[in-house]
């Protein structure tokens, strides 16, 4: 099993919060949802790697790129 598979319930919890706020900070994130800003800084890439794409800004907000029908 890969490992981002074990945090699958964590990274649709970080998916809706981007998707209901797009340009939110990690660190309003973190807030939200009384993690660390570090634990969701490393999460990120994670998700990544489970299909769950997001670019930056330049102010560090993440946005979720449109995903295609």
């Amino acid at each position: 099993m890969a490992f981002w598979k074990k945090k699958q319930d964590k990274f649709e919890e970080l998916d809706d919060l981007i998707q209901e706020r797009p340009g939110i900070l990690p660190a309003g994130i973190a807030k939200i949802l009384g993690e660390s800003r570090s634990t969701i800084t490393r999460r990120l890439p994670s998700a990544e790697e489970a299909g769950y794409l997001y670019y930056e800004d330049d102010e560090g907000g993440l946005w979720p790129f449109k995903r295609r029908r």
